[in-house]
């Protein structure tokens, strides 16, 4: 009895020191992806090909999120390991003819070399035929820096990005895309006009020629009721331009850092009416005064948004305004440089 005891305790303590090495060797291949990414994706459009990862491990599993061109920040289906490559999957519904759907499960595949991130997207046709593939890299993002003391910050001469009656200092982005906007008396136009339910046109966003680091931002902007627009730092973070008078407070919604910050309180005025903005971008922290109430106080901007123009956040940028989501004007564009 004593040696089937022994036997017995022998054959634990080696499967808990099997168990404790395989977890540890686990821990060991994930510890390296922790954190946030910088991606590059493949050109979409002709423009925009950044997105941003972020990898954490909590309570035991593994947990991601992803921003992949544009839209939002969304967390993935699972991820998990496989050898020292990192997976992370997608599962989304796809329409059927005849109205029916499908859940069909996409996914990416990493692994680093050196301090590279190297992946696949494999992205499968709705029909099952094939498999796409599309191939990117991401860097590695610094710890957020600390907030900066803003009462410190010298600020240069204010450049008035917006002339009277011209588009002088801006330019439309993008190949093969149409222009919906205009300047008459100091305010900017977007129209970007649908008339045959047949044929989408491809309004294009508008950005400045000149390029800037950090920066105070002032401007009036209207929106009419309904619509959608959004102001880009630097090209990399959009700040929300929406009609979203009444609705409780979002990420989504006017003034928020889109998909990112949610403001602290619902400032916004009704659609139509004029409204002010005020942001601060100093050391990847943003502040935003939205028709004279602080909504977002000094707060760390931890990645691009759904857009962005680069995933490279160390970089000087334009402004662009977004113009191909819906009618708005802009009047009074002030940027105020920082001064080291």
């Amino acid at each position: 009895m004593k040696k089937r005891i022994q036997i017995l305790l022998t054959t634990l303590t080696l499967a808990l020191i099997v168990q404790f090495n395989v977890f540890a060797q686990d821990k060991a291949s994930l510890t390296p992806y922790l954190g946030t990414w910088a991606l590059t994706l493949p050109p979409f459009d002709g423009t925009f090909n950044a997105g941003w990862l972020e990898v954490t491990q909590e309570d035991g599993y593994i947990g991601a999120s992803v921003l992949w061109y544009g839209g939002s920040v969304v967390p993935v289906s699972h991820a998990y390991l496989e050898g020292d490559d990192l997976v992370v999957t997608f599962v989304g519904e796809r329409n059927l003819p005849g109205d029916k759907k499908a859940q069909v499960t996409s996914w990416l595949k990493m692994h680093l070399e050196g301090e590279t991130l190297n992946g696949v997207r494999y992205f499968p046709r709705t029909d099952g035929t094939r498999v796409e593939r599309a191939s990117f890299y991401g860097k590695k993002l610094p710890a957020d820096p600390p907030a900066p003391d803003l009462a410190k910050v010298k600020f240069g001469p204010a450049i008035n990005l917006l002339d009277q009656n011209s588009l002088k200092g801006w330019e439309i982005m993008g190949d093969d895309v149409t222009s919906g906007w205009s300047v008459a008396n100091g305010v900017l136009t977007n129209n970007p006009v649908q008339n045959d339910p047949n044929h989408h046109i491809h309004y294009g966003n508008l950005r400045t020629l000149q390029e800037f680091e950090d920066f105070n931002l002032s401007l009036e902007v209207n929106i009419p009721e309904g619509n959608n627009s959004g102001v880009y730092l630097r090209g990399i973070y959009e700040i929300q331009v929406f009609d979203s008078y009444g609705k409780p407070v979002d990420p989504h919604n006017m003034g928020a850092l889109y998909s990112r910050i949610t403001p602290s309180m619902a400032a916004e005025k009704p659609a139509g009416q004029w409204q002010t903005l005020d942001i601060t971008l100093v050391d990847r922290h943003v502040t935003v005064i939205l028709n004279g109430k602080k909504i977002i106080d000094n707060q760390p901007v931890r990645g691009c948004t759904g857009g962005a123009i680069t995933s490279n956040e160390f970089i000087p940028g334009p402004i662009y305004l977004q113009g191909d989501h819906g009618m708005v004007e802009y009047r009074n564009i002030v940027l105020k440089p920082v001064v080291k």
